[in-house]
């Protein structure tokens, strides 16, 4: 397989699945709308629905009934973003390498973006529920939403945000990745196998997977926020640090972080490798993302 090649694909052909499920900014009040696709189309690897996408091909699903889902997966990483930025939080001007939302929009529009998103990712998957009519669309939205609520990304922002300043120790932050981070990624990996029709246990062995992805894909973050520059990342680099936060890299070291990727990375491989080669491209997906340098 021609990684590169499939992955840029899968990035391109959802590109256009995404589109269809975002409001025209023709639409009123355009400003909403306008600011809706500024940064949902502001560039990014998409991530978390290729990932949901590729576990649903992995159990053979049908992927027309995976993209209502993988496009709703994106408006809510992308919510989160658009929050994450905003002065109240971490106070960024730079995402994707260029604005961020209340850099162009203002505050208070950004934050209504962030509400828009989300709430359109909960209509999307409630309209797919009702056409698809299946159990496994349930249990996707249930396993989307319970992730990407107080019971998974919300509650790792909101220790990451009250622990700026403070002295943590490795369970409050290994709480915030496992959350803020990790829990999403696990998700489009569980959601994508139900879609597929995957059994109960091979579901939660992907959130396995996922879980490891995402602590691993975190702390390569972390990496690159003390080793990598603005121009190559697209954001600014040092944010942590500017922010008083600990991270994986200030608690444990630059060695540790680097062989603690390592190992969830491998661990995460061999996990998937038990599916044989329809798990190539998860495989090669899981490799790239590690060794990522933006």
């Amino acid at each position: 397989m021609d990684f590169k090649s499939e992955f840029k694909r899968k990035i391109e052909d959802f590109e256009k699945i995404i589109d269809r499920y975002i409001p025209s900014e023709e639409e009123y009040p355009n400003i909403i709308f306008k600011a809706m696709r500024y940064s949902v189309f502001a560039g990014g690897k998409r991530i978390r629905p290729i990932l949901l996408m590729s576990a649903c091909e992995l159990f053979g699903g049908d992927l027309k009934k995976a993209e209502p889902f993988a496009s709703a997966i994106e408006m809510i990483h992308t919510y989160s973003l658009i929050h994450d930025d905003l002065p109240a939080m971490d106070n960024d001007d730079y995402r994707r390498g260029r604005l961020t939302s209340h850099k162009v929009f203002g505050e208070d529009i950004a934050i209504l973006t962030g509400d828009a998103l989300l709430h359109h990712s909960m209509e999307t998957m409630a309209n797919a529920c009702l056409e698809f009519r299946g159990v496994e669309s349930i249990k996707a939205m249930q396993i989307i939403s319970n992730s990407s609520g107080v019971y998974g990304m919300l509650s790792g922002q909101v220790v990451d945000i009250v622990s700026e300043g403070k002295e943590i120790d490795g369970k409050t932050l290994e709480y915030i990745h496992r959350n803020k981070t990790s829990a999403l990624i696990s998700a489009s990996l569980k959601a994508g196998a139900s879609i597929g029709g995957a059994s109960d246990k091979d579901i939660e062995i992907m959130g396995e997977i996922g879980e490891k992805i995402g602590i691993a894909f975190q702390i390569q973050d972390d990496i690159l926020d003390v080793t990598s520059t603005t121009e190559i990342l697209g954001k600014p680099v040092g944010s942590d640090e500017k922010n008083n936060k600990v991270t994986y890299v200030s608690m444990y070291g630059l060695e540790k972080s680097k062989r603690d990727v390592e190992r969830l990375s491998n661990e995460a491989i061999s996990m998937l490798e038990v599916f044989g080669e329809k798990s190539e491209f998860l495989l090669e997906l899981t490799k790239y993302l590690i060794k990522r340098s933006n």
